[in-house]
């Protein structure tokens, strides 16, 4: 069993798609970000970074595991799944799955700081931001011309930069002209694991629906995406 601790953000989802997509059993524990609850000293001794996702794997001495590309490397080995065995095979998901980590998250990541939170408004800035998250796309867009797939076969890549790729109204970051990254995350979002993954641990798209006690418990749910 897979203890998981989480919140509804694309690495959060990174995390709960994937345990999803293995069929691996796992039990979800919400961290409330707005509370700071990811602080507490429990908390960090799991995850001594203080973000989320983390995991704790019972069936091997209750080990942690914290950082979202590393939960989805450990995973996908535990399970012998999502990722390639053949060296040359297993590098190309590596990376685009560090692609992500290292651009995708960061970029959109700052983009949405400074698009939709930030109490002054920067232009420069903010186009600075939405310009990279748009160069990365185009490269997304370059290989999934290529490929059906990110590493050719399904794959952990996929589920990371799905995650974050799927919020891009949400950055300010345009996907006109993309077809083939278009093509891919419609195929992404289709997938029954993709769909149950996205409601842990909160189903936001059911909250936005709902009366102005959850939306606003919605909106404080997108906040906490600026502490990851």
């Amino acid at each position: 069993m897979i203890d998981l601790y989480t919140a509804a953000t694309p690495n959060g989802w990174k995390a709960s798609v994937t345990l999803e997509e293995l069929g691996l059993p796992y039990e979800v524990n919400a961290i409330n970000l707005g509370a700071k609850q990811q602080k507490e000293a429990w908390y960090l001794k799991i995850n001594p970074n203080g973000r989320i996702p983390a995991i704790v794997d019972r069936e091997a001495d209750n080990f942690a595991v914290f950082e979202s590309g590393a939960i989805m490397i450990y995973l996908a080995d535990k399970a012998g799944r999502l990722i390639p065995r053949d060296p040359k095979r297993r590098s190309i998901a590596l990376q685009w799955l560090m692609f992500q980590v290292g651009g995708v998250g960061p970029m959109m990541g700052q983009a949405n700081v400074f698009f939709r939170y930030w109490q002054e408004k920067f232009p420069a800035v903010i186009d600075r931001y939405q310009n990279e998250g748009r160069r990365l796309f185009e490269v997304l867009d370059g290989r999934l011309e290529q490929a059906e797939y990110l590493a050719d076969e399904f794959s952990i890549a996929d589920i990371a930069n799905w995650a974050w790729v799927r919020t891009f109204p949400w950055s300010g970051i345009s996907v006109d002209g993309l077809e083939h990254l278009q093509r891919w995350l419609a195929a992404m979002e289709r997938r029954p694991a993709s769909q149950r993954g996205l409601r842990v641990p909160v189903d936001l798209q059911a909250l936005a629906h709902q009366d102005g006690k959850d939306a606003k418990t919605l909106i404080d749910t997108a906040k906490g995406m600026l502490q990851r």
